[in-house]
């Protein structure tokens, strides 16, 4: 599973899709008693009308249902029968603010328009349109639907844009999730190194060891082959992503069930119950990991099923996901600090220039990394390769495009990959944690950097711009100050005296 489960999990970087200025709310309710309401998240032009900010403010229209149409011309609609109304329309070859010089002459307050694909923003000349004034917002065709099946035929309805918020809560469980799985994967990695160089000390233990190690060492040469890989993958993504999500989410199957497994076998080996043996084939196996392995393809079948189901699923892809990083950090070696400046090196202009470059290359000016992680021309299936935790805070963007906060597999193992190399390097030199906790407090402190960035310009951010200087200068400083720099530049080798 190693290396080839890594290339497409590194392929993943922090990225929050762009928040549009212009999301909004479209506030419903039925005609029952008590009356049922439900939020829609709409996009309007924020030039062409100013939405009210809460819903003390805001003025209910009834709405008139007419996606038969797509109201290019007055004759679509009979007279009278949109007057003081809102009123829904399909989109059409027409322009938004025809549609609305349409609407308004008609007698409409508020006009909508659904659409099937992925939401955009508005955008037309408003030059020669300066008479219309009424709110225009485009809406999803499927929320209309949800709206008829979950309210009824008679709704009436308002628009507004509340502000956004200045922080939510649920960056906090984010910031745990990664500070808790980059330490602990890096302290793993420390035991495991201990056990080699206790082996290495021990000849009868020796054998034994190198058949259970399966831990995976990049050299300089293959983090560049890696990288320039990562490159391609993401590209190709780009062009072919409604095949190769699928293939994705198999690949995060598999990996996460095996990684769940090493994770969880590692607890189970410290635990003197349950022992018994089965034979087959002259080899035994403890019944318990037979056990173990049923339930870990069990709980990644039961996600792969279901991870479409915003109310849990995310619990389940969040517990897999954190083994997966936990498994891959522990199991992949960077054998010196010189390795581990190129990689996150590479990585950091991989994030940046596929974020902020490429919206100068690609023809409709969108970044690379952020169609991809919104999933080209509208495909509902999302990468697989993110920690989603669901945001608290009320707003557009919570009904838009990020009713989670995310944070890319990338960002917690390549960060993490240093702080292994850390953690082992205490081990070798016995520096009692120094690097290891140096660099898990710098890798805490650039998620603060992230989220406060974040926060400020209210878009998303490529985490590696923040967490690779944190990490790399805190890891330098410390190997500089201890005089240890060319020991840790070039990595400690084993050796065979070694002992305990």
């Amino acid at each position: 599973m190693g290396a080839a489960g890594l290339l497409w999990a590194a392929l993943w970087a922090l990225l929050l899709p762009l928040v549009a200025a212009d999301e909004g709310i479209l506030h419903a309710s039925g005609s029952g008693v008590p009356p049922v309401t439900k939020d829609y998240c709409i996009i309007y032009n924020s030039n062409w009308v100013s939405l009210p900010k809460t819903l003390d403010n805001a003025t209910f229209r009834t709405l008139e249902n007419l996606t038969s149409t797509v109201l290019c011309s007055p004759a679509e609609v009979p007279s009278g029968l949109i007057k003081d109304k809102a009123v829904v329309v399909m989109r059409g070859n027409c322009t938004f603010l025809e549609k609305g010089r349409i609407a308004q002459s008609l007698g409409a307050k508020m006009l909508l328009i659904a659409s099937k694909s992925r939401l955009s923003a508005i955008s037309d000349n408003k030059t020669d349109f300066e008479d219309v004034t009424l709110p225009i917002a485009l809406i999803r065709y499927n929320d209309i639907v949800d709206m008829q099946l979950v309210l009824g035929n008679e709704v009436n309805v308002t628009l507004y844009s509340p502000p956004l918020p200045e922080f939510d809560y649920s960056m906090v469980v984010i910031f745990l999730i990664a500070v808790f799985t980059v330490a602990l994967g890096g302290y793993w990695s420390g035991v495991a190194e201990l056990e080699n160089l206790k082996a290495v000390a021990s000849p009868g233990e020796r054998e034994t060891r190198w058949k259970k190690e399966e831990n995976v060492t990049f050299t300089p040469v293959t983090v560049i082959l890696f990288v320039v890989i990562c490159c391609v993958m993401l590209v190709l993504l780009y062009f072919f992503y409604k095949w190769l999500v699928y293939v994705i989410i198999s690949v995060f199957c598999l990996a996460s069930a095996m990684s769940l497994y090493n994770c969880l076998a590692a607890l189970i080996g410290e635990i003197p119950f349950g022992q018994c043996r089965i034979t087959c084939s002259n080899k035994t196996i403890e019944v318990r990991l037979i056990f173990l392995a049923i339930f870990c393809i069990a709980a990644a079948v039961v996600w792969a099923v279901f991870r479409n189901e915003d109310r849990w699923a995310w619990i389940l892809q969040d517990i897999l996901g954190v083994a997966f990083c936990l498994n891959f950090i522990k199991t992949l070696k960077m054998p010196n600090f010189k390795s581990c400046v190129i990689l996150l090196g590479l990585l950091l202009l991989y994030d940046v220039f596929f974020v902020f470059i490429t919206p100068f290359i690609t023809k409709n000016g969108a970044s690379i990394m952020v169609e991809v992680a919104a999933g080209p021309f509208g495909n509902s299936e999302k990468l697989p390769v993110v920690i989603r935790v669901p945001r608290l805070e009320h707003s557009a963007s919570t009904l838009c495009d990020l009713p989670f906060s995310l944070l890319g597999f990338g960002d917690i193992i390549v960060p993490g990959l240093l702080v292994a190399y850390c953690r082992r390097f205490d081990v070798q030199t016995r520096s009692s944690s120094v690097y290891y906790i140096s660099c898990t407090i710098a890798y805490a402190v650039g998620m603060v950097l992230t989220f406060v960035v974040l926060a400020l310009m209210k878009m998303g951010q490529p985490a590696l711009l923040y967490l690779v200087p944190c990490t790399l200068i805190t890891s330098s400083l410390v190997a500089w100050r201890r005089k240890e720099m060319k020991k840790f530049w070039k990595g400690s080798s084993y050796q065979v005296g070694w002992r305990p």
